[in-house]
């Protein structure tokens, strides 16, 4: 069939028989939920929904970590004629009820008590909140509050007694051109805005997306980014549009253990992730003896050289091809058999993929993917393609979308996939969608000769140096976190004569080399401290410094005793460091790294 609107992608899916629809994690085992049941349970809970008073248009929140009833509950308000509006689970209850009061939210679906907790102390003060579902019941339900057991029941019994026929009804009156789905940016500075999404817009990304990328019906994929981000949640429609099995992992700092259990063919993960995987594989190499961290440097030697053949889909050379199978088997195998050892490729988003760390993955046989696009843009832009990539970029432009280079150097797109605009904010819609339709992202990239897109920058994180100089970070920071000592540096600079960094170190790696160096300390605040700590790191810095331009050298660091958090307001919860909050927050500590800025004229002179 023509998938036209999500419902349409419901449709389909129950349609493509297939060991499961979903899978979960219950008491140590997991569990199936079979195609029958899953498209009941839509249906289901979309009949409850209407029954309650919920009817097309109105705005339905999703406040819930991922798992089944997150899909079912977003495919029934949706084959309702509803609007979703998905929640970060990891939000304060003060940013879910503005959230929840400018979509204009009649009801929320809470997961569990501590979700629902959030929901109940702001009810007083979202007047338009009219119905709270929990999906995991309390021991005493308070009052006012559904359970969605509940609501089962009750879609159920109205179906017993009046048919199908008003569902099916709801669910095909869904035109490609109606709002879907308004998703909330997370925002580096000020209130979040409202992207307003339509069927169309996020279908027709689906459809195109998975015309370049080969995910295949039983295959099994896992969910474990937030689903209230864009990018996890189009995977997902892919996944039910292409009959795979979805594993949902409520916990994204367990992906690690669940992984071998769920024996999964792909998955979408942020940098992030892999970053951490590479520091806990290099950290784990660090403790072995020195014969066997010997035998995992010639394997990354093997991989290196291959990289080239493997990107071209070229055959290896003989005796590169025999020295592939012994680092395979010695190494390389049991890499990937920590991510389950059925892998046929990741996808890698929502944010940079630094060239090295993605010729890490490669090398050691496993495609990593990298894509890119915008809440805005349903998310995807461009992607790699098994049969058509290239390390450094993000990929062609994906079929139907448009992509052009402004003179300024941003990166602008055009196509179906492009949001209706920002909900309530006409003006903030018209900033960044021209009269011709092209969508201004606010990154920095360039097209190469043979059209792959290739990111440089965020257009509003340029620094611009004393001397006028334009620097952007990003790049730079990327080279930083290739350093196993350093977990997330944020450089810093704008307006002045030289750049220096904020670094919260990677202590479990850091840990291991103080105390090899004899270093004793009961705290991160004493371990930073340390001389010879800082040494460790200013080694680190002079490393990077060699190979960069002099304006790009960072001249001062201040380690930090934690990483960045969303907690503290330092990151958003898709894992980007909140500058202007850092700018705020560290003050003190930035000032100091430039108390003697202007002797840097002389010394500046003096080179």
């Amino acid at each position: 069939m023509e998938v036209k609107t999500i419902t349409d992608i419901f449709a389909a899916t129950c349609e493509i028989d297939r060991p499961a629809a979903m899978r979960y994690r219950d008491n140590g085992k997991w569990v199936d939920i079979t195609v029958a049941e899953f498209c009941d349970r839509v249906r289901w809970i979309s009949t409850g929904l209407r029954t309650l008073g919920i009817k097309s248009g109105d705005r339905v929140a999703i406040l819930s970590e991922n798992r089944p009833e997150w899909a079912i509950s977003d495919f029934a308000i949706l084959c309702g004629g509803g609007v979703s509006v998905p929640v970060y689970p990891t939000l304060l209850s003060w940013q879910i009820e503005y959230i929840v009061n400018d979509a204009g939210c009649v009801a929320a679906l809470a997961s569990t008590h501590e979700q629902l907790s959030k929901l109940l102390d702001i009810r007083s003060h979202c007047p338009c909140l009219r119905t709270i579902i929990v999906f995991d019941a309390p021991g005493d339900v308070p009052e006012g509050v559904t359970t969605f057991a509940e609501i089962l029941e009750l879609g159920k019994g109205e179906e017993k007694e009046h048919g199908r026929a008003k569902f099916d009804e709801l669910r095909k009156l869904a035109r490609p051109e109606d709002l879907a789905t308004i998703i909330y940016t997370s925002g580096t500075t000020g209130n979040p805005k409202g992207a307003m999404l339509t069927h169309r817009n996020i279908a027709s990304n689906v459809v195109a997306t998975m015309s370049v990328l080969p995910i295949e019906r039983g295959w099994v994929g896992v969910s474990f980014l937030p689903l209230s981000h864009s990018f996890e949640r189009t995977v997902d429609y892919s996944y039910f549009y292409r009959g795979a099995v979805v594993a949902y992992v409520d916990d994204a700092l367990k992906i690690g253990q669940y992984l071998p259990e769920i024996k999964p063919e792909c998955f979408a993960a942020a940098p992030r992730v892999f970053e951490k995987v590479r520091a806990r594989i290099l950290d784990n190499v660090a403790m072995q003896p020195a014969s066997k961290q010997k035998i995992f440097s010639w394997a990354l030697k093997v991989g290196a050289q291959r990289v080239p053949y493997l990107i071209d889909r070229k055959p290896l050379p003989l005796a590169l091809k025999v020295k592939s199978k012994i680092a395979d088997k010695l190494v390389f195998g049991k890499i990937l058999e920590r991510l389950g050892g059925h892998v046929r490729f990741l996808v890698s988003g929502a944010a940079p993929l630094s060239q090295d760390l993605a010729a890490f993955f490669v090398g050691a046989g496993l495609d990593i993917l990298e894509g890119y696009g915008l809440t805005e843009t349903s998310p995807v832009i461009s992607v790699n393609r098994p049969d058509k990539r290239r390390l450094g970029t993000v990929g062609p432009p994906i079929p139907g979308v448009e992509v052009r280079i402004a003179q300024d150097g941003e990166i602008l797109a055009r196509g179906p996939n492009i949001m209706k605009g920002y909900f309530n904010n006409p003006e903030a819609t018209a900033d960044c969608i021209d009269s011709e339709g092209w969508f201004h992202t606010g990154d920095i990239g360039e097209i190469d000769p043979d059209g792959f897109l290739k990111i440089t920058d965020r257009k509003k994180d340029i620094i611009i140096n004393a001397y006028g100089k334009n620097i952007a970070p990003q790049p730079l920071e990327a080279l930083l976190k290739s350093s196993p000592l350093v977990a997330t540096p944020v450089l810093l600079g704008d307006r002045r004569k030289y750049l220096s960094a904020l670094i919260a170190p990677n202590f479990d790696r850091l840990e291991n080399e103080a105390r090899a160096l004899g270093v004793t300390f009961n705290s991160h605040e004493e371990l930073i401290a340390d001389p010879r700590v800082m040494q460790l790191f200013q080694n680190e810095i002079d490393r990077f410094n060699r190979n960069l331009d002099r304006q790009e050298k960072i001249r001062r660091f201040t380690l930090l005793p934690r990483d960045f958090t969303q907690e503290e307001d330092e990151m958003t919860p898709t894992m980007k460091v909140k500058r202007k909050n850092i700018d705020k927050k560290y003050k003190p500590l930035i000032d100091a790294m430039y108390s003697d800025e202007n002797a840097y004229d002389d010394e500046r002179a003096r080179t």
